[in-house]
């Protein structure tokens, strides 16, 4: 039904017939697949969960079954080489580094990446302010393949935080706007409890209630959880809570400083490439 033309690193769809109605202008499909396919409706994208202990967080391989093209979310530079083997172990094309936002707590892989892997691309949100290949905003799509993620802006733990949910919507990569029962800090890096609020309320708990949650953090051995079960159960923004009662509890944390970030974020505002200056 379409064709793909390519425009640098941004691959735009065009309308092929005349017989549908045109796509809106500001659409964009970031994409490595240049021809058509057919998707079976129970065909599922693959998911490999994978865990750092340092720092709790979880990376996510991604793949399309049948062409094998894989994207990998939320890599850490300290545990490349074990990502890189399971890419290998599993005969994937690793084509995207993507990150749901600068992270505060470790130094994303995606700079190491793209040194070992030719080609391969950097993927970040525009409103973040860092450096990537591709600058992603709210409605764009990634492509894997012939699977793809939709971007949706969720905003408040820092004013780039992206989630990305899987074109079936079976699941959604949610970063750290929301963690299972709970949620990111709001207190640095341009956070705002009031939108991170509205940031899942209005574009996470909209989303089918049997879609599955993958957050970029668990610190209690948890792996995921579902959007019925935050909606219903999250203590700080769940079973009813209102605006004002969220913004209470985010500002009585008192949580402690990371101990990453002044090395951190600097990092990944280069996507995890290394300051050479």
């Amino acid at each position: 039904m379409f064709r793909v033309c390519s425009r640098s690193s941004t691959l735009l769809l065009r309308q092929k017939t005349t017989l549908i109605s045109p796509l809106p202008k500001n659409l964009k499909l970031f994409s490595t697949n240049m021809g058509g396919a057919v998707v079976h409706k129970d065909e599922k994208i693959g998911l490999k969960q994978l865990f750092d202990t340092e720092s709790s967080t979880y990376t996510y391989l991604l793949w399309d079954q049948t062409t094998k093209d894989a994207i990998l979310v939320d890599p850490v530079d300290i545990l490349v080489d074990r990502d890189m083997k399971e890419v290998e172990d599993h005969g994937l094309k690793l084509v995207l580094g993507v990150n749901t936002h600068a992270h505060a707590d470790h130094i994303t892989g995606t700079g190491l990446l793209k040194q070992k892997i030719p080609g391969l691309k950097s993927v970040i949100a525009k409103a973040s302010g860092a450096k990537a290949d591709i600058l992603v905003e709210s409605g764009d799509k990634i492509v894997f393949g012939n699977r793809s993620l939709e971007v949706r802006s969720t905003p408040g733990h820092t004013t780039g935080c992206l989630s990305y949910v899987a074109d079936d919507r079976s699941f959604v990569l949610t970063g750290d706007t929301l963690l299972i029962q709970g949620c990111g800090r709001t207190d640095f890096q341009g956070g705002s409890a009031e939108t991170l609020y509205d940031s899942v309320h209005n574009e996470l708990f909209t989303l089918p209630d049997d879609t599955i949650v993958y957050p970029a953090h668990d610190y209690k051995g948890r792996f995921s959880s579902s959007i019925r079960n935050e909606k219903e159960n999250n203590p700080r923004l769940g079973a009813g809570k209102t605006k004002e009662e969220f913004a209470e509890i985010m500002k009585n944390l008192n949580l402690s400083y990371p101990k990453k970030i002044d090395v951190a974020v600097p990092a990944n505002m280069r996507c995890g490439v290394p300051d050479v200056e």
